[in-house]
């Protein structure tokens, strides 16, 4: 298991284990616990603990710098809604594709088949006849689509 999956563990463990709305813990001492830099500490803040997953992170940096993550309650609607006007915009990656797809199979919102089928239906393979500088905009688009008719 990679560092960052491993200091992402670490925090969802903390948020599961108390019986609290949020963690707080210092910024240096959780890149002591891990033995890396305060960087890579943010890299984890700023992709695995997004607002279309479900969490709000505050952040102060310095001496005294803390990191706070508050694991939001989303309706489905409310996830959808806020993946569809605060991710996707006018175009999306394969990768966000997947990481948008896991964190709503976790959220259990997809099914792993569902997942599968949406992923697929959006990779390369699926747009290979699509010029490589429009595959991430009509990936949005139809992303958008699939989006759209899960909130009917």
């Amino acid at each position: 298991m990679g560092l960052t999956t491993r200091i992402e563990q670490f925090l969802l463990e903390m948020l599961a284990s108390e019986d609290i709305e949020f963690i707080e813990i210092g910024r240096n001492e959780l890149a002591q616990k891990f033995n890396c830099a305060p960087s890579q500490i943010n890299y984890v803040l700023t992709t695995r603990f997004t607002p279309y997953k479900g969490y709000y992170v505050e952040s102060r940096r310095g001496g005294g710098g803390y990191i706070k993550i508050i694991k939001l309650e989303l309706s489905e609607n409310e996830l959808i809604n806020n993946i569809l006007n605060e991710v996707i915009k006018d175009t999306i990656t394969l990768d966000k594709v997947k990481h948008v797809v896991r964190s709503l199979v976790d959220d259990e919102v997809l099914s792993e088949n569902e997942a599968f089928i949406i992923i697929h239906s959006l990779d390369d393979n699926a747009l290979a006849h699509v010029d490589m500088k429009d595959r991430n905009k009509l990936r949005a688009d139809i992303f958008k689509n699939i989006l759209l008719a899960l909130l009917r």
